[in-house]
């Protein structure tokens, strides 16, 4: 059975690799262009990239600004794949495409679906307090994350569990499952596959840099989730007062403190070189932080440094 894999960032590398150790025939590879990173604009590569040049096996390597585009799609054709295993691509699959291989496109996506259907379901899962998330091996069609599901796979969410350990557990999860439906489809047989129930959908967009910005008039726990639900990125931040001018810390690691409470936004002067922020009837313990345009560090240094001089540091949002 010939395969063409579509993909892009770590999730993606992960179980490309695997897939090729198992045995799949992966006969070519997608991925998303080379991005322009850092003050110098350099093009990066992605991960996908990375882990196929990287392959014992030379495999041809695409890189289309858009893989719908109907010159690419003449590109596709000429493997006469049997089916297109698509992982965080990076892109809406049109129509054409999904026709194309002989059983369709197949999709691996981190959430239990119908819940949390699109771009950043891992991130979703924990800043809304999830206790269980999964994989969902699903037939894809023209809608988003909307096909027929054919295996789905469940684990715990740990309450100090972040985002980026979270997307390493998943992708693990996400190997046997996918590995066990491509055999199927090797052996011609068709897996079964079952419809969405439409009435439990709900939605994941996309993680905006707005929306990382931390509420102090929210609860320690949502605060909490949040930190974790933007660790390693795109990072969860507060603004403070450093000698009279506003800055940027971000939040790399923190601790709710239901015991503590105090003003909203204030820090709380309880503990030694602790970052206590009180919110309203709790508090969170900040442990990591990073200031903008300097290293991250842990929160007693970061207190000895700043807040010994400014007990008022950090300010309610409004």
């Amino acid at each position: 059975m010939k395969v063409v894999f579509f993909g892009t960032p770590p999730f993606a590398a992960n179980l490309l690799a695997f897939l090729i150790d198992s045995g799949i025939n992966i006969v070519a590879v997608v991925t998303k262009p080379d991005k322009p990173k850092g003050r110098s604009g350099t093009p990066i590569a992605n991960a996908v990239k990375l882990q196929t040049l990287a392959l014992k096996k030379l495999l041809p390597l695409f890189q289309p600004e858009l893989a719908s585009s109907e010159e690419f799609a003449k590109e596709l054709q000429k493997f006469d794949a049997d089916i297109f295993v698509v992982v965080a691509y990076g892109e809406i699959i049109k129509q054409h495409l999904l026709d194309m291989p002989r059983y369709g496109c197949i999709n691996v996506h981190a959430s239990i679906l119908p819940k949390l259907r699109g771009a950043a379901p891992i991130q979703r899962s924990i800043i809304e307090g999830e206790s269980e998330t999964g994989v969902t091996i699903m037939q894809m069609v023209r809608k988003m994350d909307a096909g027929d599901i054919i295996k789905i796979a469940k684990t715990a969410i740990d309450s100090e569990i972040s985002y980026g350990e979270l997307d390493a557990k998943l992708c693990e999860l996400a190997k046997e499952p996918l590995l066990e439906v491509l055999k199927e489809y090797a052996q011609g047989k068709i897996p079964p596959h079952r419809a969405q129930d439409e009435t439990l959908v709900t939605f994941a967009p996309k993680i905006e840099l707005e929306e990382c910005q931390v509420d102090w008039n929210n609860s320690a726990k949502v605060i909490h989730n949040l930190v974790r639900g933007t660790q390693p990125e795109p990072g969860s931040w507060c603004l403070v007062d450093i000698k009279g001018e506003k800055k940027r810390l971000k939040i790399h690691k923190s601790q709710v403190r239901s015991e503590l409470s105090g003003p909203i936004g204030n820090l709380i002067l309880t503990e030694k070189n602790a970052l206590i922020i009180g919110c309203g009837t709790n508090a969170l313990q900040l442990l990591e932080v990073q200031l903008e345009g300097k290293k991250r560090i842990n929160a007693a240094e970061f207190f000895s440094q700043h807040t010994q001089r400014h007990p008022l540091l950090l300010r309610k949002n409004i």
